[in-house]
């Protein structure tokens, strides 16, 4: 803890203050120093599970009282959280991983902390969406969106994951191992072209990050039992822009015109793919375009 006063102390951190603090998504080493210093200062810690954060504490050799703010209590934790920073406390909010408020516990808290004319102050620090974003290398998109947990029934499912093609832009999904064969298997066969990056376990030991085709992460799932194991991130890369049949070039339109006559659809994209070189959500439109026309 020397070292993170030493780092962090020189700044001011004002009482009757909510403190938002990133904590590690897997590996302990991330949390920053600014993180530790502030965790020592406080009065008293909210969090999302009690259990999780009294070891995050132990780890650091602090002992803070622990006040329980989640999904199902946060309008009526948020509440006694604003009374004790109106008694000019200092409060931090952490969630089980990775920063509150950011498809976690926590919006309601700072919006009641807020509405209260109180300050809240943000310590940045890990997040599995942004760690996620910065592995997939979507040099295409135009900008982000945090989509989250896609709807769990079956229809609506569908339907998200529908709405979701076409973007110019990267879209980072949350999935939890039990069901990351199903979501492979929709992706795969709604979005076929899209494409992906898995990741999985980031920061962790076993952390693994997969980037191709929608239509191939079901077998790239299914080749290693332990690909299923943990939870999961997935970026939706921006799509190619469109390109009509009429669009093309006469040698790439001709090459793939011959190649759909002969063969079916994905294979005649994924050869002309080989032949032209051109972006392959740009032929495979093109290609369902002269597939339409025929």
């Amino acid at each position: 803890m020397q070292a993170a006063a030493a780092a962090a102390g020189l700044q001011s951190y004002p009482p009757a203050t909510l403190y938002l603090v990133a904590t590690p998504i897997g590996n302990l080493a991330d949390l920053s120093l600014r993180a530790a210093h502030v965790l020592s200062l406080v009065d008293a810690v909210a969090c999302e599970d009690t259990r999780v954060s009294a070891g995050l504490l132990r780890h650091l050799g602090l002992h803070r009282p622990l006040m329980s703010l989640h999904q199902h209590n946060e309008h009526e934790a948020a509440a006694q959280v604003v009374q004790r920073l109106q008694q000019g406390e200092r409060i931090a909010y952490i969630s089980d991983a990775g920063t509150p408020a950011i498809s976690d516990p926590g919006a309601v808290l700072v919006q009641a902390v807020q509405a209260a004319g109180l300050r809240v102050m943000p310590l940045p620090g890990a997040s599995s969406a942004v760690a996620a974003l910065s592995a997939a290398g979507d040099a295409r998109a135009q900008g982000f969106r945090l989509v989250g947990f896609l709807p769990t029934k079956a229809q609506e499912r569908r339907s998200s994951i529908q709405a979701l093609g076409g973007a110019d832009f990267s879209q980072i999904l949350f999935e939890a191992p039990h069901r990351i064969a199903g979501l492979l298997d929709l992706l795969a066969e709604l979005l076929p072209e899209q494409t992906v990056t898995v990741c999985r376990e980031l920061t962790k030991q076993f952390e693994t990050i997969h980037t191709g085709l929608a239509a191939d992460l079901p077998a790239w799932l299914a080749a290693d039992a332990q690909r299923e194991r943990g939870e999961f991130v997935l970026v939706l890369h921006a799509a190619a822009p469109a390109e009509s049949a009429q669009g093309l070039a006469d040698e790439p339109r001709r090459v793939l015109t011959c190649l759909v006559a002969e063969l079916p659809l994905k294979q005649a994209v994924a050869l002309a793919v080989q032949i032209t070189g051109l972006p392959r959500n740009a032929l495979y439109e093109a290609a369902l375009e002269m597939k339409q026309q025929a």
